[in-house]
């Protein structure tokens, strides 16, 4: 997948379109079901996503005027956001994204070539990097919906970028392993020991697996044994 922010913001037009799709022609009463996320509901998942297209928004403002604008006002705002969202109206939920992704979608317009260096503290990145924590939110939050789109419907390039980004930054709670994603010449490793347990699959099967999105029931490992259980990601 490319790293041209440019290029990305049409891949987070698609999702969202995609995602909207989705909740589209759901029965009103399907905002208080469960998704797949532990205590969050449908609304939960699509409040989330609005949000997070403002937190992203301010981000841009931030590396495109110099003023520090945080993604949240606070950690209490933000999830007193989420509470108070999670229970409104579906139609009022997919207005939200939709009125929420244009805001964000104007943001990067407005950006002068230059401010997609600025260094942004709480992403640790610089702006370029943006488009892509907004494609992963709407992408793997979809799959959160628990509505028939599953990781099983990303693309190549994104499950492959995900993969990696995980790897890169799993810590020293997650268990070691060796990962050959199906196509890919080079394995990927987590930890540090010599004989870790190797495990096969799909690119997106893995990449699942590790976002905690799937059981990795379709993954072999080897030398035959148990499954590792990742640690929680995000």
């Amino acid at each position: 997948m490319t790293m041209d922010p440019l290029v990305l913001l049409t891949d987070v037009d698609r999702a969202t379109d995609d995602l909207l799709r989705t909740v589209a022609d759901l029965e009103p009463a399907a905002v208080g079901s469960p998704s797949r996320l532990p205590g969050w509901t449908v609304g939960h998942v699509l409040t989330h996503v609005a949000r997070n297209a403002d937190a992203m928004t301010n981000l841009l403002t931030w590396a495109r005027t110099g003023v520090e604008t945080p993604p949240y006002a606070s950690p209490d705002a933000r999830e007193a956001g989420l509470q108070e969202g999670a229970d409104r109206p579906l139609r009022e939920q997919i207005e939200d994204i939709r009125a929420s992704h244009e805001r964000f979608a104007d943001a990067a317009a407005a950006m002068p070539a230059a401010a997609w260096a600025f260094f942004l503290p709480p992403l640790e990145q610089s702006a370029a990097a943006v488009p892509w924590a907004r494609l992963r939110e709407v992408t793997v939050h979809h799959v959160d919906l628990g509505l028939g789109y599953t990781a099983g419907d990303w693309s190549d390039a994104f499950a492959l970028r995900l993969l990696r980004e995980i790897v890169a930054g799993a810590g020293a709670d997650w268990p070691a392993v060796q990962l050959r994603p199906y196509g890919i010449e080079h394995a990927l490793t987590i930890g540090a020991e010599p004989r870790p347990p190797v495990v096969g699959g799909p690119t997106r099967s893995i990449a699942a697996w590790l976002a905690g999105r799937a059981d990795g029931a379709d993954l072999t490992v080897s030398p035959d044994g148990v499954l590792p259980t990742p640690a929680r990601w995000r």
